[in-house]
This record gives structure tokens, C-alpha cells and sequence, in this order.
């Protein structure tokens, strides 16, 4: 299998970056999912330029290999979750989340990442459909310009409960867009376990050929609660096979954002425990 593994930082938020990479390193990890927050690369720091070029030289120095995920959960407003989103009512407010992936784009460039991943967003109360699906189409579309240009694709992740929620709305985004290069999929598969009709194994296969991005984690069926892996109810041996067969050759990244108070541990058990998944497809 030509499969590489990664660790999220979103599960290593009590460590600094340079000790969270250099664990990682230490462990065998390939790579990291660097989500852009104010204890790692604060995309919003002034000096955030000769902070990508640090981590940079680190991450060349350590062997790893990197994706850009901006799921910060308050890095734009420290009192809304993940707010302001791509579907706020106030133009300004969508503005300054384009304004973050555009930023994210500009950061992946300069560390040469596999891609930048992003979610839609909450569909804000009292907002129809018609207009949530305009007003992220039209957010994203200066993004999906820059992208282009930095060649970093954009890695959209449906997030249960947003209105990009599944891969069916994915393709609709897609199609609303007019199908354009840069735009990806982050393929979660523990959201794949929680709402998709088909099982994970099948969801790699049926969105191979978008597939930029992958987060992997244990979960149950009909509860979006990220588990470590081994604690729910996926079947990790045909994942891996799926993703190996279509090809996919960027970073799985294991997602274990609330881990975070044992971060290293998590990390230590997640490698060995795919490792061991994927020589069970042999």
C-alpha cells in the first residue's frame, strides 16, 4: 500500500507546534493536518509570512509532509463557534471567512501542502436554501480563484448538520460552480459511518475521483462523535483498501479534536492501530 498517515493538530491543541510536529515525527507519522489556529500559525498574526517559512524549514527538517485545514473552532470570533461562516447574513461577515480561506491558501502555498480543506458552515436560521447554497457559491468563488493560481486545491469536508452536509451535496456545489479544477472533497470517514447511506468503504470508491483530502476516526452510526479508533463501529480494513485501490495518494489525517487533553497518547495508539488495519488487507 502506498497509503500515508497523519496527525491532526486540532488533537494536539495543549502542545506548540514545534514540539506537536516533532512528536509526530518521532512516532513515524508522514505527515500533519495543520489546522491554521491562534496556538498554531495564527493565520490572523502579522507576522504570519515568516511563520509559514519557519514552519517550512520544519516540517522539510522532520520529513513531514502537510494539508491546511481551517476548522479553528474561534479563531475569527472568540465567542461563536466557527463563526462568522460562509453563510452569514451580513456580506461583511462572510467576507472575513473568505478572507481566512484566503489566507489558508496563501499559507498552504508557502508550505507546500497537498491542499487547504474547509466546511460550509450552519445554514443561519430564517435563510432558504436557495439563498445559502448562493451565498457560499459566491464566498468560495474568489477562493477557488486563488487556489488555482497557488495550485493547492481546495478540500470542501461535508460536516453533518451543516448545509454541506453529505457527498450528494457536495456534488450539487459542484455542479452549481460549474464543476470548476480546484474544487476537492475532504472525505471524512467517520461521517461516512454517521450519515451516509452507503458504507465508508463504498463512500471512498463512489468520491474517488474528488477525493483531496482525508480525516479518518472511529464513529457510530447516526452519532457525529469523533472516537478514537477501535472505539466504534467502522470497518477500517476495506477503508484502507478502497483508498489504496483508487489511489489516493495525499495524507490520511486521523481527526481526534476533543482528545486533545491526551493528544500524545491518542497519537501514540492511532498509527500502530492503522498500520495494523491496512496489513490486514493483504
Amino acid at each position: 500500500m502506498s497509503l500515508r498517515f497523519g496527525y491532526g493538530t486540532n488533537g494536539l491543541a495543549d502542545l506548540r507546534l514545534d514540539d506537536a510536529l516533532g512528536l509526530l515525527a518521532d512516532l513515524g507519522y508522514d505527515g500533519v493536518g495543520l489546522t491554521l489556529d491562534h496556538m498554531h500559525l495564527d493565520p490572523l498574526a502579522p507576522d504570519h509570512a515568516a511563520r509559514t517559512r519557519h514552519v517550512a524549514r520544519r516540517l522539510a527538517a522532520l520529513g513531514l509532509t502537510v494539508t491546511v485545514e481551517t476548522g479553528a473552532r474561534y479563531v475569527l470570533d472568540p465567542r461563536r463557534k466557527h463563526g462568522p461562516s460562509l453563510l452569514d447574513a451580513d456580506p461583511g461577515d462572510r467576507a472575513r471567512r473568505t478572507g481566512l480561506l484566503l489566507r489558508a491558501v496563501e499559507i498552504a502555498a508557502g508550505l507546500g501542502a497537498h491542499a487547504v480543506h474547509c466546511f460550509s458552515g450552519v445554514t443561519p436560521d430564517g435563510t432558504d436554501p436557495d439563498t445559502a447554497w448562493k451565498r457560499l457559491a459566491d464566498a468560495l468563488a474568489p477562493v477557488l480563484d486563488a487556489a488555482a493560481d497557488a495550485g493547492v486545491p481546495l478540500a470542501m469536508e461535508p460536516e453533518p448538520g451543516h448545509l454541506l452536509a453529505t457527498l450528494d451535496d457536495f456534488h450539487h456545489l459542484r455542479h452549481l460552480l460549474g464543476d470548476p479544477a480546484p474544487l476537492g472533497l475532504t472525505l471524512d470517514i467517520g461521517h461516512c459511518q454517521c450519515l451516509e447511506p452507503l458504507p465508508p468503504a463504498d463512500c471512498v470508491r463512489a468520491a474517488a475521483p474528488w477525493i483531496r483530502h482525508v480525516q479518518i476516526e472511529d464513529m457510530r452510526r447516526g452519532v457525529h462523535e469523533h472516537l478514537a479508533l477501535g472505539d466504534g463501529e467502522i470497518d477500517f480494513p476495506p477503508v484502507l483498501q478502497a483508498l489504496d485501490e483508487t489511489g489516493y495518494r495525499g495524507l490520511t489525517v486521523v481527526e481526534l479534536p476533543r482528545h486533545s487533553h491526551a493528544g500524545p497518547h491518542f497519537a501514540a495508539l492511532s498509527l500502530p492501530f492503522l498500520r495494523h488495519a491496512q496489513g490486514s488487507t493483504s
